[in-house]
This record gives C-alpha cells, structure tokens and sequence, in this order.
C-alpha cells in the first residue's frame, strides 16, 4: 500500500491530487493585553548651535541621564543600570520629537514592556 503523498501551504492543503480549502484563522493581539510602561522625559538643557540636548528619564523605578546629540544622531545613557531597557526607546522618541522639546518641558512615552 503507498503512503498518501501530501502538500501544504499556509492556504490549501493538496492530497491524493483532490484540493481541500482549509480555513485561516486571524488572531488579533489587542494593545490591551501588551505590557506597558510609561517613561517620564524633562528636558534640562538645549543647545541649537551644538547640535545637542540633555535631560532626564524615569521609567518604573529606573532613573538616567541623557546627552541626546541630534545632528549627529548619537544617544548617550547613564547610568548603565537598566540601560539597555530604555536606550532604543528613547532614541526612537527623540528621533521622533526633538524639534518640538524644550528646555524645562515634562514629556512621556510610552514602551511597550514593563519595566
């Protein structure tokens, strides 16, 4: 007796040369049920003319420093406890507004994790 020769794909399954439609299930993940944290960003110091910006970040129980050199697209965190929770986050939020902060200003964003 030969063994049934079959094929699969994500959308149809072929077998003994007959073609069966199976069903696709979608599952949709809401925000909802993601973890988040919300990261807190004041804004200390503004230099246009150097390129630059300092300021602080908390998120959780963590608390750092940052040197934000926009020209040149450069982030520096410290300290380096907890670093690597919140570096690319933030990079990703000051890429996105640096033009619009300010010195003095409290900003947020949000990191889908939690911290």
């Amino acid at each position: 007796m030969d063994s049934p020769i079959c094929s699969t794909d994500k959308i149809k399954e072929i077998c003994y040369g007959k073609q069966l439609e199976t069903s696709r299930i979608n599952a949709t993940v809401s925000s909802n049920n993601l973890p988040k944290t919300t990261a807190y960003v004041r804004i200390t110091q503004q230099s246009w003319p150097q390129g630059q910006m300092e300021g602080e970040v908390r998120a959780a129980e963590y608390q750092w420093r940052f040197q934000w050199h926009f020209r040149q697209g450069q982030l520096s965190v410290q300290p380096s406890l907890g670093r690597a929770l919140i570096y690319e986050p933030l990079g990703r939020f000051l890429e996105r507004s640096d033009y619009q902060l300010e010195p003095g200003g409290d900003y947020e964003f949000t990191l889908r994790s939690q911290l």
